[in-house]
């Protein structure tokens, strides 16, 4: 076990659901400390009895949702050009690239509000997201409720494998890299799928 996961274990120890809530929400400001990595840890502790797993989901669940409104309201405070201005000049603190903002931004201007959703399970961008939903004056409550279900499914998926894996959890990290290779091609293709449906139905109508 490596030294960040025994962080996250004795964060757990230690402050319980508020903890893993605190992680989840640095892991949306700050996205180098991977929910990956959390989430199955937590999912572990709960395997021990340490926790109950319900309790980890909605600790992590609600960590993330808090977590995404600064960045969220960063988002609506700036535009584009003063926002990668700021990015190229404090961003290597938080390493934040502002290429990650452009993709994140590119990933919204494709898919819309429903990005939110998705872009919560894809570890490439789902804490870079909310800037762009900010940016775009996406009004609050949608976003909320997009960002808590996608966030809601994230927690259950990550806490669940770590709860079924036990000590064997952080086998958990190299399967969700690869999903998240594929969930861009795999969202394409159901967006795809979607606007083929829909221009067929304006032609039949």
């Amino acid at each position: 076990m490596d030294w960040l996961s025994q962080w996250i274990l004795s964060i757990i120890d230690n402050l319980g659901s508020v903890g893993i809530a605190l992680m989840m929400f640095l892991e949306n400001v700050f996205p180098p400390i991977p929910s990956e990595l959390i989430m199955p840890a937590a999912g572990f502790a709960a395997s021990l009895g340490k926790i109950n797993l319900l309790m980890v989901i909605i600790a992590g669940t609600v960590g993330s949702v808090l977590g995404a409104l600064p960045l969220y309201y960063l988002g609506s405070k700036f535009d584009e050009v003063r926002l990668l201005r700021l990015v190229n000049r404090y961003g290597k603190y938080l390493l934040i690239s502002p290429q990650d903002i452009q993709n994140s931004q590119r990933w919204f201007d494709k898919y819309g509000k429903s990005v939110v959703f998705f872009g919560r399970m894809i570890p490439a961008i789902r804490s870079l997201i909310s800037i762009p939903a900010g940016m775009a004056r996406m009004p609050l409550l949608p976003f909320l409720i997009l960002t808590a279900i996608g966030s809601f499914l994230w927690s259950t998926l990550l806490a669940y494998a770590g709860f079924v894996l036990a000590a064997n959890y952080q086998k958990v990290a190299p399967v969700v890299e690869s999903f998240g290779r594929y969930a861009a091609i795999i969202i394409g293709i159901l967006v795809l799928y979607w606007l083929i449906k829909r221009i067929k139905q304006v032609y039949q109508a």
